[in-house]
C-alpha cells in the first residue's frame, strides 16, 4: 500500500502553511494567482486529493454537532461549563442541530475521539472548548478540512474561526479598580505559564500595573493549579511577611483560589476588604453569598455558547463569514471582598 500523502507534505512543497493549503483546496480563502498555481501544481504531483472524506461527511448531513470535555472530578462542580453547554444545545436546536457530546479523559489522546466522530460520520462539525497552546485537535481538524469552531484562541498566527472573552481587559479591570481604592502592593494567584487562557489574564495584570507605574516583585506572583488549596496556602505565605511589605490585595485568577485566600486572611485574624482585598474570576453563583461577598469578574459565557454554534452553522451552510474571530468583554462585578484601603 502506498504511504498515504498529508497536507502538510503538499504545503512544503507549494511553500506554504498547511492551513493555507486547506482553505485553497476547499476554496475557503483567496490568494493570488501564483500561490494558488503552486498549490494546485503540488496536489497534482502527490495526486492529493483533498478532504474527499470531509466533503462526502458534508453531503450526508447528521445534523449532530460535536463537543468533548474534560469531566469534573467527583464533588467538584463547572458552573461554566455547564451554562456553556446548556447555551450551546439550546442554539444548535434552535438551528436544527443537535449537540453529541463526549468527554475527554486525561492521559489518552484527545485527537482519537474527534478522528472517530469524523471518519464514521456522526457529525457535520466540532465546537471546541479548553483551547491551548499547539493544540493537537486544531491541528487536525485544519488537516482534514474539517469544520469547527473554538472556544478560546491558540497559537499567535494560528488562523481558525473563534469566540473568546478579553480575559486581558477583565484583568485589567480588577487592577483598576484596587488602584483607585489606593492599593499598590497586588499581588496575584495566578495559574502555570502553560496556561493560554492564565497568561492572557496576566497580560491584564502586567499592563494595569504597568499603565500606574508599578513594577510587580516577583514574590507577589505564584503559580499554580486553579483549586482552594493553593488559595488557601498562597496567601498564608503572602501574609508572613513583614507588615509595611506583604500585598494589601490579592487577585486570584479565578474564585475558587480567592475563596481559598479569603479563608487563609480569615484564619490569621484579618479582615478581607478592609485589611487585604481579595478578587476572583468567573463570578460563580456562591460568589455573592460568601461572607464576604466575592468581588469578581463575570464572563459572557452564554453569549459565547450561542455565537459558537451561529458561527460553526454559518460555515456548515457555506454562508460568509463577516467576522470569524469574535472577542467578548467581561464586567467586574464589585462587591464588600475590596474596600479602600486603610492607612496606618
Amino acid at each position: 500500500m502506498s504511504q498515504r500523502i498529508t497536507l502538510k507534505q503538499v504545503a512544503a512543497q507549494a511553500g506554504v502553511s498547511y492551513q493555507t493549503v486547506s482553505k485553497v483546496l476547499n476554496g475557503q480563502v483567496r490568494v493570488s494567482k501564483q500561490t494558488e498555481q503552486r498549490i494546485w501544481e503540488a496536489a497534482r504531483l502527490f495526486d492529493y486529493h483533498p478532504n474527499q472524506l470531509a466533503r462526502s461527511l458534508r453531503s450526508q448531513r447528521s445534523h449532530l454537532i460535536g463537543y468533548s470535555w474534560v469531566p469534573a472530578a467527583p464533588g467538584e462542580d463547572n458552573p461554566i461549563l455547564d451554562q456553556f453547554m446548556q447555551s450551546m444545545a439550546l442554539a444548535a436546536e434552535n438551528a436544527g442541530y443537535q449537540l453529541l457530546a463526549f468527554p475527554h479523559r486525561p492521559g489518552t489522546l484527545w485527537t482519537e475521539g474527534y478522528r472517530t466522530l469524523i471518519e464514521t460520520n456522526r457529525v457535520d462539525g466540532f465546537v471546541l472548548s479548553s483551547v491551548e497552546y499547539n493544540d493537537a485537535r486544531i491541528v487536525l481538524l485544519q488537516e482534514q478540512g474539517f469544520p469547527f469552531v473554538a472556544f478560546g484562541r491558540s497559537n499567535p498566527g494560528w488562523e481558525f474561526p473563534s469566540v473568546d472573552i478579553d480575559g486581558a481587559a477583565g484583568m485589567r479591570s480588577i487592577v483598576e479598580h484596587l488602584l483607585s481604592l489606593g492599593h499598590r502592593r497586588i499581588a496575584a494567584l495566578a495559574w502555570p505559564e502553560s496556561s493560554r487562557v492564565g497568561q492572557n489574564r496576566i497580560e491584564g495584570y502586567f499592563s494595569g500595573l504597568e499603565y500606574a507605574g508599578i513594577t510587580p516583585a516577583p514574590e507577589w506572583i505564584l503559580r499554580g493549579e486553579g483549586i482552594y488549596l493553593f488559595g488557601l496556602e498562597s496567601t498564608s505565605r503572602f501574609l508572613e511577611g513583614p507588615a509595611d511589605q506583604r500585598p494589601t490585595a490579592i487577585i486570584g485568577f479565578n474564585d475558587v483560589m480567592a475563596i481559598g485566600a479569603i479563608h487563609a486572611v480569615q484564619q490569621k485574624g484579618y479582615h478581607v476588604g478592609t485589611d487585604v482585598a481579595i478578587t476572583g474570576f468567573d463570578d460563580l453563583p456562591m460568589s455573592q453569598y460568601l461572607t464576604p461577598p466575592l468581588t469578581s469578574v463575570s464572563q459572557p459565557t452564554w453569549e459565547v455558547g450561542q455565537r459558537v454554534i451561529e458561527l460553526l452553522v454559518k460555515i456548515l451552510n457555506g454562508g460568509p463569514l463577516i467576522q470569524a474571530h469574535v472577542l467578548l468583554s467581561p464586567q467586574i462585578i464589585i462587591r464588600q471582598s475590596t474596600n479602600p484601603i486603610v492607612m496606618g
